[in-house]
């Protein structure tokens, strides 16, 4: 659970939610305006196709793109790490703040690096990353649309995509409150994943289906459906009511949650979802990812994600367990007890 210093609080703002963070020397604002980012940069892609552009130049130089997205981030790393030692050692990351330069280059020195007031951790948390992806994607349906070979496979995936960035970008707030804001410092780690990993890689599925369309029956394809959308109940849910427990207890809609109160007075949620086990985001994540791949059929190369992914929620969730366990000790036993499950009931 987040600290109470660290609990976001939130606000009207005129473009967009505005969210005061608390807990550092000044209290950081945030405005959480990224669904404007996104309308924006969808209205210049449909200006682009209605101007009579074509989308196979995007195709064709992708691996360029991608290169020009890897500088990018390489560049921007090299620049946060000069600046962090302008910085009061207050402002430092504790994780990225070692003996090591090549380790605090990683991991980033500075924990919220700011150019006037632009947040440069915050912006490119989701804009650049999440943005990059959905249109990447629209560009492989619009061009799938130009050579005839459009297919109700790759529309799943990309609209399975797009709904999860778009309730990503919905519910921007809600990662004012996790590690990569409140502990993590903004390095190379994720200077790399926001520019240049997450919209070239998580494509991966859709730019497949593109070149090898696959077609599949109805009860193929509503067993697609069923996965993703029982992985987004439980992704949803379960941070609704992680985020509705963090900033508002009291919230009547988590009132008939059981709770555990630990030796220093804090609560951890021990039902709802949060009794199926200790990380249902993470399954439900796992979940939607795995049916964006199963319309590639046995193509390996389109269950990387998946793969992936269930290695970094793993290597996460172990990460959380250590912390947890040192920050409340025997309380952290007993709360496993009963919670005993990680991530999937009965298997891990």
């Amino acid at each position: 659970m987040v600290s109470e210093r660290k609990r976001p609080t939130e606000f009207g703002g005129t473009l967009g939610a505005c969210v005061l963070v608390l807990g550092l020397p000044l209290a950081l604002e945030y405005r959480c305006n990224s669904l404007y980012a996104l309308a924006v940069s969808l209205v210049i892609f449909l200006l682009y196709w209605i101007s009579g552009g074509s989308f196979k130049w995007i195709h064709e130089h992708f691996n360029q793109l991608a290169f020009a997205a890897f500088v990018l981030s390489a560049l921007l790393s090299i620049f946060l790490f000069v600046k962090s030692f302008q910085v009061n050692e207050k402002y430092l990351a504790e994780h990225g703040n070692t003996n090591s330069e090549i380790f605090n280059f990683w991991m980033g020195r500075e924990l919220n690096p700011r150019i006037f007031e632009i947040d440069l951790k915050f912006v490119c948390e989701l804009r650049p990353g999440l943005i990059g992806w959905l249109i990447l994607n629209l560009s492989f349906l619009f061009l799938s649309f130009e050579r005839g070979t459009f297919t109700w496979s790759l529309a799943f995936v990309i609209l399975g995509h797009s709904i999860y960035v778009i309730d990503a970008l919905v519910n921007e707030p809600a990662i004012l409150s996790t590690m990569d804001i409140t502990d993590e410092g903004f390095g190379y780690m994720l200077s790399f994943g926001d520019l240049c990993w997450v919209p070239f890689l998580y494509t991966l599925q859709a730019r497949y289906l593109l070149e090898h369309p696959q077609h599949w029956n109805i009860f193929a394809m509503i067993l697609f459906l069923a996965a993703f959308l029982v992985g987004f109940a439980i992704f949803r849910g379960s941070n609704n009511q992680k985020n509705k427990f963090r900033t508002n207890p009291n919230d009547p809609s988590i009132a008939h949650l059981k709770t555990m109160t630990t030796k220093s007075g804090k609560k951890l949620l021990v039902s709802g979802f949060w009794g199926i086990s200790r990380h249902p985001n993470y399954m439900g994540d796992l979940l939607m990812s795995l049916s964006w791949s199963l319309p590639s059929g046995t193509c390996l190369i389109a269950y990387f994600y998946p793969i992936y992914f269930l290695g970094l929620l793993i290597s996460r969730f172990e990460r959380d367990e250590k912390n947890c366990r040192k920050k409340y000790g025997s309380d952290w036993d007993k709360y496993c007890e009963i919670v005993p499950y990680k991530i999937f009931p009965y298997i891990y």
